[in-house]
């Protein structure tokens, strides 16, 4: 199945994330939260994104969502370290994104699926 992992400044906005993604991913979905930095601070570690790609990844690819500023670069930074091979950056809402996603994967989706539930969730209209 495909994992999903959510990169934030934020070891809680992460953790909160991840859990309602799981939730609606109907349990199924592996969503592995990267939050804060390696003291449980705000920023960004590239340990603790590795260790939860390492979590999520059960040969299927994983797909990221990450919120702002150095998420996103360290993000980009590991898609590009591996060539983009079995790891996408989604352009997604964070929330919207992952529940999108980790909807998608509890089906049993494949990667470019999975990215491709996540950020179509950028369409999601919250008010008319």
């Amino acid at each position: 199945m495909v994992g999903i992992v959510i990169i934030s400044h934020s070891r809680t906005l992460a953790e909160g994330a991840a859990e309602v993604a799981r939730a609606m991913g109907v349990g199924k979905a592996v969503v592995e939260p990267a939050g804060g930095d390696a003291e449980g601070g705000l920023g960004t570690s590239i340990d603790l994104v590795e260790t939860a790609v390492a979590a999520a990844d059960d040969g299927d690819g994983v797909v990221l969502l990450a919120d702002i500023g150095s998420s996103v670069l360290t993000a980009k930074l590991l898609v590009e370290d591996r060539d983009g091979e079995g790891v996408l950056l989604a352009d997604a809402p964070l929330v919207e994104g992952a529940v999108a996603a980790a909807s998608m994967a509890a089906t049993g989706a494949g990667l470019v699926a999975v990215h491709a539930a996540a950020e179509e969730a950028s369409g999601h209209r919250k008010t008319r």
